[in-house]
Order: structure tokens, then sequence, then C-alpha cells
């Protein structure tokens, strides 16, 4: 099965970033990040999910975290210059994004907005995050997703359940 290339396989096209793509079956009942690691064969740990979220001040943000911790919402607010930040209604990820639910990549977003990648993911020679769309995900480099997207480094994520 061959995969198309998104907005996102584009960008690290154009930056000269190695990265592979995995195809995987879906289904809109288990879109988790557990799921979705399992059947393209990455830990949970190395699969990075990407939150879309709203601040008091600041107006749209997104987050990108490791699949099996939370988004710590108070740092996540401090650092971006919020006093409180929540996720956005599912029924607007589309609009703001251009992505679906269970298809949101750090990369090729509708519009520049600030990006969080929790600390973790510098070391990881291995992570994995949305292609854009349901089914598909990109492996590369931790670091080259910092460079790619222009993230902003920083311990956002914690244990405590999962978001």
């Amino acid at each position: 099965m061959t995969a198309a290339k998104t907005n996102a396989c584009r960008i690290l096209d154009k930056l000269q970033i190695p990265y592979s793509l995995h195809p995987y079956e879906w289904d809109e009942d288990h879109l988790d990040t557990a799921t979705v690691a399992a059947r393209v064969g990455i830990a949970e740990e190395h699969m990075y999910k990407t939150l879309v979220l709203r601040g008091d001040k600041t107006g749209i943000l997104i987050a990108c975290i490791p699949g099996h911790l939370e988004l710590n919402l108070k740092e996540l607010a401090s650092i971006s210059g919020n006093k409180k930040v929540e996720m956005i209604p599912v029924k607007d990820i589309q609009n703001v994004t251009g992505y679906i639910r269970g298809g949101v990549s750090p990369l090729g977003l509708k519009k520049k907005y600030p990006l969080y990648i929790d600390i973790s993911v510098v070391p990881l020679d291995q992570v994995s995050i949305s292609a854009g769309r349901r089914g598909l995900q990109i492996f590369l480099k931790g670091s080259d997703l910092v460079t790619a997207s222009e993230g902003i480094v920083s311990p956002i994520a914690g244990e405590g359940g999962r978001r």
C-alpha cells in the first residue's frame, strides 16, 4: 500500500529531513495513541499526539506530547503567556487546523500557530506523528520534528491519566 504525500510530508521533503511513512488500518472507535502505536509497531512513549487549544490571551495554540502522558494545562498556560488554556471543541478542529480529529499533524497546519512540544522529544531517535490524515503516521527523529515544526520545547506533559 503506497501512501500519497501529505502537506506534512511536503514540508519535510522541502527541508530535506529524513522520515518514513507508516500506513495502518484505523477505525473511528480506536483513534487513541495506544492502538495506533501498536498498529504501526512503535512504543506509545514515542507516539506524539497533537492537541489543539485556545489560550485566554493568545488564542489558538498547539501542543505535541507523548501519547502515554497528559498535557499539563497550567504549565502550558504559563509558558505561552496565558492565564488559562483549554482544549477546543472537537467540532472546531478541522476549521482551525485543516485536519480532522485523529489526523492532526503538528506540521502543515492551516495557519502558523504557536507550537509547544514536550521536552521528552529531543533525545529520541524515532518518534511518530500523524502525517495529516487518519491511517498514516510519519516516523522521524525528535530533533528533526522540533526543527521542521519550529516548535518551542518545554516540559508540558506529565503523568496523571490520559488526555
